[in-house]
């Protein structure tokens, strides 16, 4: 029988174990689990109408359609009767449609004293707010009206009023920019900081 060399047998053992290790390791990694896919959950979801607010239920009425407004050119304008209480004197201002078709008349005219040459003098009427603005429709022929106050120039100082004599006012429609003129002989304050006139909203009639 052969001798075998201890040193030969130490590495015979040495590389078994060597192999025994490598096996174990490739035995360890393929052991590992591998990622699994995410699992896919399908939810169903039935959908529930949900409560209309006041603020959707809430439906704004349209604008009603009215006619056209009243041109200058389809206008007449003429002062009534004037009476007077507490040092002043209220006319109505009348506004007669000329045409042959409806129109619309909503708010306040302008107002003002003029010279003979057309020059206002003092300030321009003030906004009365005794009733509110409505839209007042004039048929062919129809007349409505504004309440016009004059304030009697004698209740200031000369010193102060600046009084002049006038012969008529100028009078702008609601919403135009074309005047009309109404004669009107008065004492007006050449003072603009004196108020001496102001003008209620277009009511109906005359």
């Amino acid at each position: 029988m052969n001798e075998v060399c201890p040193a030969a047998i130490r590495r015979a053992i040495a590389a078994a174990a060597c192999c025994a290790a490598a096996g174990l390791l490739a035995a360890c990694g393929s052991a590992t689990p591998s990622a699994r896919p995410a699992a896919t959950v399908t939810v169903t979801v039935t959908a529930t109408p949900a409560a209309t607010s006041a603020a959707a239920q809430t439906t704004t009425e349209p604008a009603q359609a009215g006619p056209p407004a009243c041109a200058t050119s389809l206008l007449t304008a003429a002062l009534g009767s004037g009476n007077g209480a507490a040092g002043s004197t209220y006319y109505p201002v009348d506004f007669t449609n000329n045409s042959g078709s409806a129109c619309g008349l909503y708010g306040y005219p302008g107002v003002s004293f003029v010279t003979a040459a057309g020059s206002q003098v003092g300030a321009a009427a003030t906004e009365d707010p005794t009733y509110p603005r409505q839209l007042v429709t004039l048929a062919p022929g129809a007349t409505a009206h504004a309440t016009l106050r004059v304030v009697d120039a004698v209740n200031y100082p000369a010193s102060t009023c600046h009084p002049v004599t006038v012969q008529r006012i100028r009078v702008f429609p609601p919403n135009q920019t074309t005047s009309l003129y109404i004669n009107l002989a008065a004492t007006a304050c050449r003072n603009s900081s004196l108020q001496i006139l102001s003008v209620q909203t277009v009511q109906p009639g005359s």
